[in-house]
């Protein structure tokens, strides 16, 4: 099993997301064998007409979040596709950065289960939670 660090995070979030994933900006706050801390700096351009951050722009991070969850807990990168997000909005966030906190629940040989909560920064209370599951799928290398 190799390293997943930062530097390889990093790479990755050039490397393998779509661009429209990384006009969101994301930066990688932390990874550990758990899983992954991301942030979502706070942009006019993800807000509705009334100010508050959009729920597809909320649910992008916590499935992008997820997928670093995954990747730290394997020890590498594997290719995976979402199977399943339910997300629950808890309150807006509007005018802050937003934080996704994903934790890995299992990961297993085909998939991977997991949660993320997302917060605004310098505000511990939830915006949304959202459980995920993954299909992991064979390196095509």
């Amino acid at each position: 099993m190799s390293t997943f660090d930062q530097a390889t995070a990093e790479r990755m979030l050039a490397d393998v997301f779509a661009p429209w994933i990384q006009a969101l900006e994301l930066s990688i706050e932390s990874l550990n064998p758990e899983g992954a801390v991301l942030r979502m700096p706070f942009s006019e351009r993800l807000c509705r007409d009334n100010g508050v951050i959009c729920g597809q722009a909320l649910m992008s991070l916590a499935d992008t979040a997820m997928v670093f969850a995954v990747s730290s807990a394997g020890g590498t990168y594997r290719p995976m596709t979402t199977v399943d997000q339910t997300m629950h909005f808890l309150r807006p966030a509007a005018s802050a950065d937003v934080l996704a906190e994903a934790r890995v629940v299992r990961l297993g040989r085909t998939m991977a289960f997991g949660s993320v909560t997302l917060t605004t920064a310098g505000d511990s209370r939830p915006v949304a939670i959202a459980q995920l599951a993954y299909a992991l799928l064979p390196d095509s290398k």
